[in-house]
């Protein structure tokens, strides 16, 4: 065991050792992490601010301990008495590193902000929400006819709308009087009346006629990413959306991470919950702000995960679903106090509905995927593909839908590469390299110049070229099979093999470097091995539940694919098709839904029908097992080769020779294997 201490750092998953008593700061910088400092080191800025993680990490492979970093110090606590430190953060310029650490870097200590690729589109909503706003004309009070106001006004509001049986919360009680003679008996009154048959709920109410509108947030709470819209419930309008990393990835990257930190760490599903929560809580303030309106506007949220986001949200531990049957604690739609899941930053009488849940491991992500892209009413064949940390698939027709999940991990987002990073600008996102000269030409966030284009050097000035993000090493991959550097196995070629020295040895197998930034003091950006393994691994398990689907449905192709979230919006079809990320199919019936998961939230959240629409829909769509399914490791090995060992691709041999090219010598792949055990 080495004496330097292992220090990893969240969302970018970057980790090393450094000696003991560095500063989180330096190692952050030793180590290549985005942590912002303009104070030199002195405590005074506080935008170095980390939140440090403790328990067993089995998916990082460390326990992390009481006294992993330095004591807090007088320059802390000066700065926690003058303007205030969140709970649980330190100033990394210092807290010293003096064991095993998991560290976070919040989105606000980060120079380059996160790029949540996950914005609304366009669709016009059909209206039908469940809050809706009143005008009424109440009557006074009459001592000859003793009734309380809240009475008059439920009265008002039977004969005036027609709406009956009303309750309210205590807190609105206490503001009712003040507003009813503020408004001369005159106000606005916003209702939450739903399908459940719940009574309908005064939310909230004000003087006079109300114009301010009323606004919910359909929230699409991933693994990775947060992301959620702000949406006018009177018209359908997104008015704001936005997005943050999930805090919960300092836990574990993926899903069975979570599980597994909640199993080892006593009370770790009650942490879990926590940070979530209060991640939800910022976003929301962080829309309403962006919007210029009051939050108290905001008076309903629907929300869609998976399961296991879905129960730690809910509080409730999610032990079950890391073990056969996977089940869930509920798979029902939920309609509850927002304030339950303590959102302290909307109305606080705002409700919340939680989409359906199909099953242990497919979600209600999932459920919305399917009533924004409607595969049961194609009369294609259809394949719908929702990409993230964990992939949900659903294959259907009029006929039948079925649906799974899949565990891909986090190497799509760009965690678990060597030169890997979330999108933020200055990450490399789209590469191509030329067949001929093997060299590569690439674009960053933020700037629309390739590489090889006048001015890109000065248009790249300020961030620099930081990293590769996800759809940047997807590309990089993808090319690398193109242009003859990448056998169909997964093997980079040596210098000799491919005829550019671009190609460099790596202990003993190669990597192949796309950017030398170090003459400017950045970093050196190359593929390995290690990252052609880890999508060789990701897109191995995607396709491997595509396939289990076509399985079920005695086929062998599919007529159309549509590709839903960031990855669809962001990934051409040629590479991931070069990759064998999906089946074979015509170009031209590969589509993006864009952000499907919030799209399905929003129509939710404006459309009661929407809601018995997707409860109706998740009971007739037939859920299979990955985990347990027999030809899921047979799949799984066959994928393995880039695009397939065994499954033509017809149609990408029309638009595509991929070279017939073989590297494996000098220890090749197994060499590769037992390098990355050792580590």
């Amino acid at each position: 065991m080495s004496d330097q201490p292992l220090v990893i750092f969240t969302p970018s998953g970057k980790r090393g050792r450094v000696a003991p008593g560095t500063s989180v700061l330096a190692a952050a910088r030793q180590l290549g992490v985005d942590l912002d400092s303009v104070c030199g080191g002195r405590g005074i800025c506080s935008k170095c601010q980390v939140t440090p993680s403790y328990g067993e990490f089995a998916k990082h492979g460390v326990t992390v301990r009481d006294g992993a970093l330095s004591e807090w110090n007088s320059v802390e606590q000066r700065y926690d008495d003058k303007r205030g430190l969140p709970k649980g953060r330190r100033l990394g310029c210092q807290a010293c590193i003096q064991g095993d650490v998991v560290l976070d870097v919040p989105p606000e200590s980060q120079v380059h902000r996160q790029v949540i690729r996950k914005s609304a589109d366009a669709r016009p909503m059909v209206m039908d929400p469940a809050v809706r706003l009143y005008y009424v004309e109440v009557a006074e009070p009459d001592m000859h006819v003793p009734t309380g106001d809240f009475e008059r006004l439920t009265q008002a509001l039977k004969d005036q709308w027609e709406v009956t049986d009303l309750i309210a919360m205590p807190s609105l009680l206490a503001k009712l009087q003040g507003v009813l003679r503020k408004g001369a008996w005159k106000v606005t009154v916003a209702v939450h009346d739903d399908h459940t048959g719940a009574r309908p709920q005064v939310i909230e109410v004000w003087p006079g006629l109300h114009e301010a509108g009323l606004f919910g947030l359909a929230i699409d709470l991933g693994s990775t990413t947060i992301a959620a819209h702000l949406t006018d419930l009177l018209t359908g309008e997104v008015r704001a959306s936005s997005g943050l990393m999930n805090p919960q990835i300092r836990f574990g990257e993926d899903l069975m991470s979570r599980v597994s930190y909640v199993m080892m760490n006593p009370g770790g599903e009650a942490e879990l919950t926590s940070v979530v929560r209060a991640a939800l809580s910022d976003l929301a303030r962080a829309l309403a702000d962006e919007a210029q309106i009051d939050s108290a506007l905001i008076v309903e949220a629907a929300i869609v995960c998976n399961p296991v986001m879905h129960h730690l949200l809910l509080g409730i531990d999610p032990t079950e679903l890391g073990q056969a049957p996977f089940a869930l604690a509920v798979s029902e739609s939920l309609s509850l106090p927002a304030s339950d899941l303590e959102i302290t930053t909307i109305n606080p009488r705002a409700r919340a509905y939680m989409l359906p849940c199909i099953a242990g491991h497919v979600g209600a992500d999932a459920a919305a995927v399917s009533i924004a892209t409607a595969p049961e009413m194609s009369d294609e064949l259809m394949l719908v593909i929702d990409v993230g940390t964990n992939a949900e698939i659903l294959l259907g027709d009029k006929t039948r839908v079925l649906a799974c999940s899949s565990p891909t991990g986090p190497a799509f987002e760009g965690a678990q590469i060597s030169s890997g990073q979330r999108a933020a600008p200055g990450a490399i996102e789209r590469v191509e390299i030329d067949p001929a000269t093997k060299e590569p030409r690439f674009r960053v966030i933020g700037v629309d110049l390739w590489s090889n284009d006048p001015g890109f050097a000065v248009a790249v000035a300020q961030t620099g070229v930081t990293g590769i993000c996800g759809s940047g090493i997807i590309e990089a991959v993808a090319e690398m099979r193109m242009a003859g550097l990448l056998d169909a196995r997964g093997l980079i070629g040596s210098a000799e093999q491919t005829g550019t020295i671009r190609c460099e040895p790596e202990g003993r197998t190669h990597s192949y470097l796309i950017h030398d930034g170090t003459a400017e003091g950045g970093p050196r950006i190359s593929v390995t091995q290690g990252d052609i393994r880890a999508i060789q691994l990701a897109k191995s398990a995607l396709y491997a539940g595509a396939r289990l689907l076509m399985d079920e449905r005695g086929v062998d192709r599919v007529d159309r694919v549509v590709l839903a979230g960031a990855f669809g919006a962001h990934i051409s079809a040629k590479h991931a098709m070069v990759l064998g990320m999906i089946p074979d199919v015509a170009l031209d019936k590969v589509t993006s839904a864009g952000n499907a998961a919030g799209t399905g939230a929003r129509m939710a959240l404006c459309s009661i029908a929407v809601r018995r629409q997707v409860e109706q829909g998740v009971r007739r769509i037939s859920k299979i097992e990955t985990a347990i399914a027999p030809k899921f490791q047979e799949h799984f090995v066959n994928a393995n080769a880039i695009p397939h060992a065994t499954d033509p691709f017809p149609e990408l041999g029309r638009i595509v020779t991929l070279p017939d090219v073989s590297f494996n010598t000098n220890g090749g792949e197994d060499g590769g294997r037992r390098r990355r055990r050792r580590g």
